[in-house]
Order: C-alpha cells, then structure tokens, then sequence
C-alpha cells in the first residue's frame, strides 16, 4: 500500500479533525504508513497520534479578518513547498476539509492521487469559496462526503463516496455504560464552536425564557475569548458555560436534550456529530429543519427539527418532553436506536475501500 499523506489546517476539538483522526487510526491499524501535515501551536484530537509521523505546519488564528486571510495563504505558500520536497508521485493525498488547497496545487504537481474529505458548504464570503472548491474540483481524483446531502449539494468529481461521521467504539462503549433516568434534573445541552451563526446567543435567549431548567453549554473556546464574547451581557444563573472539553462524556450522560441552534441561512450543518453523540447517550435531540443534520434527525420520532429563530418554538418543544415521561422515553429509545446506524465497523470498512480503489 502506497503512503498516505493527510492534511488538515486548523488542529483543534472541532469535528472534522475528530474524523480524519478517527482515519488515520484505522489506517495505521492496518500497517499502512501515514504521514500528517497540521499546525503546531495548539492542541487537538491530532495530537500524539500513535504510528502516525506528524509534520507540523505554519498557522496561525486570528479574530482580525485581514490578518486572518493573510495567514491563511502565507500557510499554504509554505504548505505547497514543504510538500513539493516531500510528496513522491505514488502517495495518496488526503485533504481534510477544502482548506488547505496548497496540498492538492503540491500533489497535483507531483502527479498523486488526491481525495478531498468535504465537511463543509458554509463557507464565506463567496468568492473564498468559489475559489477553494474550485480548486478542489481541478485536483480531486475523489470526493468523500459526510453526507448525502453534501454530496449532492457540492459535489466536486464524479468518483464521490459517502462516508457519515461516526462514535469511536471507545466512545460507544461508555456511553453504552450509562443508562438515561427520565426524572433527573432538566438539562438542556449544546456543545459548539464559539460563534454567533451556531447559535450561541439563540442558546441564551432559549435559558433566559426557561428558568425552570438548567442549560449547559460547552464551546471550543478558550475562558478568555468566552469572557470576551459575552463581556457586558447579563446572563441567567441557570445558563452554564464551560470552555474546550476534552472529555465530555459528563455532559452528555447528565443532560436531558441535546440541541444544535445553527442559523440556517448563515451555517448548514452538514452533519452534527455532537447530536449523535448525544443520540448514543439516549438523548432526544431539536435540530435545524436543513442540512445533513437531518439525516440523524426524525421529526417526531427521536427529536425536532425546528429553525433556532424561533426560541419559543424551541421552548415549547422542549417542555412538551420534559413533561410526558412515556414520550421522552420513546424519543429517547428512538435516538438511541439510531445511533446505533452509525458504527466504526462501517466506517473502517469504507475508509480502507476509499483508498484502495
């Protein structure tokens, strides 16, 4: 088997590096040689990787748009260059996100196979994304998609594989360990990036008009860029905010409901790892009408699917489980019946088909 060399931009507690690091364990699982390409700096779910040989990247983040954008593509110049002097033309490139487009100008060059993984279709302002898709689609030899609706919705190549998202078996495991006890004390949950168009000020807005219940929200954030986003707001003492987690099975196994309160018209969601993860916890889930999201979803049946600018929509859906104990014990079942869809057997059987055909 030839080598595989992945990139990803940005490594952090985000989902997408979650499933490329899902990947590369697979992949090293079956002996085959894997070499990583991601930024230095910062800790994530690509970190200390066992069997993977790791090369770090120069990135770095910036709340300044300008200097953001201008980072962004001194990166890639340096990216394209360090793998120019590494890539040999037999590796199989694997792009982890459509962000660093350097690796697939450098693989292109080298004549190398290049696999797009496409976690996203949100991305802006327009012209910046018109640009790194359409890169994608002079490079890529083949597209993996997170969804049916992303494939459909940007499809890059005509080779396209569907590869959902899904629980780690160590995940499941614990998960499987803990029992949902209808009667517990009311905890809404959304765990998040740390961005308005995810909902984070509708999250709020939903705890200011519920005091009867208590709401968690985790984001991938540190305490200081918190403190800073909600500097001057008033917040309800029943609304907890915590910073990056990187065990979150606590949260999961207390909560009552798991919700994703993404603006439709500024973030698709395009698939929702975190409500799966919650569903393995037996969590009925509320969830944006759109996007791969839905997918999980089941109006109904194991959750809702309503748009998060209706908080009193949101409030009343969730008032209607918390306060009929055989539902909720049905929606429950359901997102836990569901869940179990979404299995690493399937994941590693795909994810070493994608690379060899």
């Amino acid at each position: 088997m030839n080598r595989i060399v992945a990139i990803h931009l940005l490594n952090d507690y985000s989902g997408s590096p979650k499933v490329l690091m899902q990947l590369l364990k697979t992949w090293t699982g079956k002996n085959i040689e894997v070499h990583l390409f991601t930024s230095g700096g910062s800790t994530g779910f690509l970190s200390d990787l066992p069997k993977v040989a790791r090369h770090l990247i120069w990135y770095r983040f910036s709340q300044n748009p300008l200097i953001k954008i201008c980072n962004f593509f001194i990166s890639q110049l340096f990216l394209t260059i360090k793998l120019l002097l590494f890539l040999k033309r037999e590796d199989i490139i694997y792009i982890n996100t459509v962000l660093p487009f350097g690796a697939a100008i450098a693989g292109k060059l080298r004549g190398c196979r290049i696999i797009y993984h496409i976690h996203e279709t949100s991305v802006k302002p327009r012209i910046f994304k018109d640009f790194l898709f359409g890169i994608a689609r002079l490079t890529a030899s083949k597209g993996v998609f997170v969804s049916d609706y992303l494939m459909k919705k940007e499809p890059i190549v005509q080779n396209q594989v569907l590869l959902y998202n899904v629980l780690e078996r160590e995940f499941a495991e614990k998960a499987d360990q803990s029992h949902g006890i209808y009667g517990k004390e009311p905890i809404i949950l959304m765990i998040c990036s740390l961005k308005s168009y995810k909902g984070v000020d509708e999250f709020v807005k939903l705890a200011e008009i519920n005091s009867t219940y208590l709401f968690k929200l985790v984001l991938n954030a540190s305490q200081k860029e918190i403190d800073i986003y909600f500097k001057g707001k008033t917040l309800p003492d029943h609304l907890k905010i915590y910073p990056t987690q990187t065990d979150t099975h606590s949260f999961y196994r207390e909560a009552s409901i798991i919700v994703n309160l993404s603006r439709p018209d500024e973030w698709v969601e395009t698939f929702g790892l975190t409500i799966l993860e919650g569903m393995r916890y037996r969590l009925p889930a509320i969830v944006p009408p759109v996007g791969g999201i839905t997918e999980l979803v089941n109006e109904n049946k194991n959750g809702f699917l309503i748009n998060s600018a209706d908080v009193y929509e949101l409030s009343g859906k969730i008032h209607y489980l918390m306060c009929n104990e055989e539902i909720y014990k049905s929606f429950s079942e359901s997102a836990y019946q569901k869940s179990l869809m979404f299995s690493e057997d399937y994941f590693e059987e795909t994810c070493v088909q994608m690379i060899s055909i």
